[in-house]
């Protein structure tokens, strides 16, 4: 089975087209990121050839490997590290969220390695840095 998931991840990499936004070579403010066509007389919304492909049924996915990440693992979004309880080395692979601060961070890496979990976006976990204690002046008492 993973060597299918594997040849099935690949054949999803292959299929994929590039979809480009009609008229965004033309003009510097119009990004690469797909827009339906929709204008009247717009050749790409008539489908000719030249003009570029419109996404259709055909370029999706196959099932078996739909919405997995490509090393294969479904990814599943973590805040807090009561959420890997429950979740299957084997199945899932973790992604932290962004909001998640240094502290929270190491926590929920350190207890995703311990589980055996992928973690998608790991950093690089820093030695808490330990604080100098404050030194005590010594009060002298005048009498």
């Amino acid at each position: 089975m993973a060597d299918e998931k594997k040849r099935l991840i690949q054949v999803r990499v292959q299929k994929s087209a590039r979809f480009k936004r009609d008229g965004a070579g033309k003009k510097k403010q119009l990004e690469d990121t797909w827009r339906r066509p929709r204008g009247l007389h717009n050749k790409q919304r008539r489908q000719k050839k030249a003009k570029g492909a419109l996404p259709t049924p055909g370029y999706g996915s196959p099932v078996a490997v739909r919405g997995l990440h490509p090393s294969g693992f479904r990814e599943v979004l973590v805040a807090t590290p009561d959420e890997l309880s429950g979740l299957d080395s084997n199945v899932f692979a973790i992604r932290i969220a962004g909001a998640v601060g240094a502290r929270k961070r190491a926590i929920i890496q350190e207890r995703a390695l311990a589980e055996g979990l992928k973690v998608l976006n790991p950093h690089e976990i820093k030695a808490p840095v330990a604080k100098p204690e404050a030194e005590e002046e010594e009060v002298e008492e005048n009498d």
